[in-house]
């Protein structure tokens, strides 16, 4: 079985060990970052964007997949109300939207 650390102990204990085991490391660390870590803060970016731009009125899908619009903001809350069908509202978490949908009223309105 091959084991990244003694080589590495390998490498240093010896003081003529190639170098190419440094040189292979920089790119998979490289690659973890494009690949895992970046994108991850761009939709993290994205989510807080959209959280902050929730307004009364707004159609949104949360992330159940149930659809329907932001009845009442309380500033300072980490919750919205939201309403599904006329008469029933319930209290969400401002992270369970996933995103904002257009007016089922007007569908040709374009959301921005």
């Amino acid at each position: 079985m091959f084991n990244v650390f003694s080589v590495l102990a390998a490498n240093s204990n010896g003081g003529n060990g190639s170098i190419w085991g440094n040189v292979i490391i920089v790119p998979i660390f490289a690659g973890m970052y494009f690949l895992l870590i970046r994108p991850q803060r761009k939709r993290a970016r994205e989510s807080k964007l959209l959280q902050s731009s929730l307004a009364e009125g707004d159609h949104v899908l949360l992330n159940s997949g149930i659809y329907g619009y932001i009845s009442q903001i309380e500033e300072d809350k980490p919750y919205i109300w939201f309403e599904a069908n006329t008469g029933v509202e319930f209290r969400i978490n401002r992270s369970a939207v996933a995103g904002k949908t257009p007016d089922p009223a007007n569908p040709s309105a374009e959301q921005k």
